[in-house]
């Protein structure tokens, strides 16, 4: 069989497999305990056979659940790696010289593991570099050595005698080959710190294993120049460290296995609490760095839970802050997404089960999602009629004072020359001065109709020095307390402005009011404005279009206003406006 264009286990390879593990476990232990170059055979017998039978088991397990995947054959090619290197402990040349000269394949097939977690793959750039530098200078730089005459006379490949050539050769490859264990510990600590986000934790494990392994790799390739009576020590300490990189990946699975456990209680977890859904999905899949996404077909777009738009990743997490995509479709249609650490990616059973128990809350977080960005379009039309309505008003404002209040002036200016002109004539000089009262009445009449719809001192003077002008012709007795630190946005003034002007046009008509106060306050980036009056109360906030304008244009900049108006007892208003936006200079 054949998955996303690899061979998946068959039963005949995996027994195969089986039978030359235990070959091998078997062959390197005999060599141990038969071969005059080991002194003290149990040791080192008893942990080659560990990391023989652990990373050929892990990789069996990883090829069969993940047949799609090149790790589990990696696995099972560092384990059989392992086994080769025991041939150096061999009496008969020939067999000890071919251990020598795979002697260092094993540490870069483990390198090659480690940066291929988790599909096998090796997606940088610098991934590929690093592992390819390591094959050719163990291969040929080993057989280069060899061919010098190193590794004195039971040395069955030398060419010429030239051991010293052979020695620095051999010194120049474990500086290399450690450089490159530090080079992929660099790679490993990046990948365990993308994109700022707590990873899951049995991804978090794997990582770190691999680069404690991936330091005793460098350390012990560094005393290899200049071993000394540690060097032994060291080399069972390090390959007892690589050893646990395989356990790490069985945790793994075991987690993963539970994680499907775990997704039956998927179904009671929403039940108690189907709000929660981002939450439950992230304790099911153990990934706290989950998010939910969700299509919008009106939109043709992905929305996160707030209705804000966004782009999903690739669906590797190369190129995307370490992140992948799971797309969860119902009907051959896409509904949700979970952006998820690539790590689960290739475990499509836990996250197949986790989608069908979600997949009818996955529904009513789509249709959530779809009202906030409905609700979001919605505040943004609002702003955007209020913005065009206030900009069409400044217009009228301009035209009125540069256009009809010039014209009354300058006609006033021309009566009063012509009253000049006139001479005696009472009955022509009454009638001009009729006319230059209508004219002055008029101006007057005007210059409200400008305020009402702009009033200029706003924005030429500022929110105090415009609310002073308004308490000055109020109808009733005003105490204005102004409490601001510079200036607003312009849109932020425009509404403290207009709920001012509003309350006291209608204190003034309605409320048989004797006195009020009004109080404009900034603090945690709001602006409190808030109007009272001790008035008869009892307003009509329904059916009044005033108040339900002044509402209209704060609930737009995401503000509240509030009436309270018990009968008798005087009305009191109140609004909140965000103002942490950026102020005029």
């Amino acid at each position: 069989m054949i998955a996303d264009g690899y061979a998946s286990l068959s039963r005949a390879t995996a027994g195969s497999i089986a039978v030359c593990t235990l070959f091998a476990v078997f062959g390197s232990v005999w060599l141990a305990f038969t071969s005059g170059r080991v002194d003290a055979p149990w040791g080192p017998a008893l942990l080659f056979a560990w990391m023989i039978s652990i990373y050929v088991l892990c990789g069996l397990l990883a090829w069969w659940r993940r047949p799609g995947s090149r790790l589990g054959m990696l696995m099972v090619a560092a384990g059989f790696g392992m086994a080769l290197t025991t041939l150096g402990r061999a009496d008969n040349v020939v067999v000890h010289s071919v251990g020598q000269v795979l002697d260092l394949l094993p540490l870069v097939l483990f390198l090659h593991v480690f940066l291929a977690f988790p599909d096998g793959r090796l997606t940088g750039r610098l991934d590929r570099v690093l592992v390819a530098t390591g094959y050719v200078v163990t291969i040929v730089g080993q057989v280069a050595v060899m061919a010098l005459g190193s590794f004195g006379s039971d040395n069955a490949f030398a060419v010429v005698d030239l051991p010293a050539v052979g020695d620095a050769v051999h010194a120049g490859i474990l500086v290399v080959l450690s450089g490159s264990a530090l080079a992929g510990l660099v790679v490993i600590v990046r990948r365990r710190l993308a994109g700022g986000r707590p990873r899951r934790r049995t991804a978090t494990l794997i990582l770190d294993v691999f680069a404690l392994g991936l330091i005793m790799i460098a350390a012990l390739l560094l005393m290899g120049l200049a071993p000394g009576p540690g060097f032994p020590v060291v080399q069972q300490l390090s390959l007892l460290v690589l050893g646990l990189a395989p356990v790490a990946f069985l945790i793994g699975v075991l987690d993963a296995h539970l994680g499907r456990v775990g997704g039956a209680e998927l179904f009671v977890r929403l039940r108690d609490d189907p709000t929660d859904l981002r939450a439950a999905l992230a304790r099911a899949l153990r990934d706290p760095s989950l998010s939910l996404v969700y299509w919008l077909p009106q939109y043709a777009s992905w929305a996160d839970e707030a209705g804000r738009p966004v782009t999903l990743p690739n669906g590797d997490g190369a190129d995307d802050g370490g992140r992948a995509a799971t797309v969860i479709e119902r009907d051959g249609k896409p509904v949700a997404a979970l952006v998820h650490d690539p790590s689960l990616s290739d475990e499509r059973d836990l996250l197949d089960a986790v989608s069908a128990g979600a997949a009818i809350a996955l529904e009513n977080g789509r249709l959530r999602s779809d009202l906030h960005a409905r609700l979001e379009e919605l505040r943004g039309s609002r702003a955007r009629v209020l913005e065009a309505g206030q900009r069409e008003r400044q217009r009228l404002e301009r035209d009125l004072h540069d256009g009809a209040q010039q014209r009354l002036i300058a006609l006033s200016l021309d009566l009063g020359v012509l009253e000049r002109q006139l001479g005696s004539d009472p009955a022509a000089r009454a009638a001009l001065t009729q006319a230059k009262r209508e004219i002055a009445l008029s101006l007057d009449e005007l210059r409200d109709v400008a305020r009402g719809l702009h009033p200029a001192v706003l924005s030429g003077h500022g929110l105090a020095v415009a609310l002073e002008s308004l308490a000055a012709r109020a109808a009733v007795p005003v105490r204005l307390t102004v409490r601001l630190d510079g200036r607003l946005a312009e849109t932020v003034e425009v509404a403290a402005y207009y709920v001012v002007c509003e309350s006291l046009a209608n204190i003034g008509k309605h409320a048989q009011a004797t006195r009020c106060s009004v109080d404009v306050d900034r603090g945690d980036g709001r602006l409190v404005v808030e109007v009272v009056d001790d008035g008869v109360g009892g307003a009509d906030t329904e059916r009044g279009t005033g108040l339900r304008g002044l509402a209209d244009r704060v609930e737009a900049l995401g503000g509240q206003l509030r009436v309270w108006t018990p009968r008798g007892r005087g009305t009191r208003v109140r609004a909140e406006i965000p103002c942490d936006v950026e102020e005029k200079p």
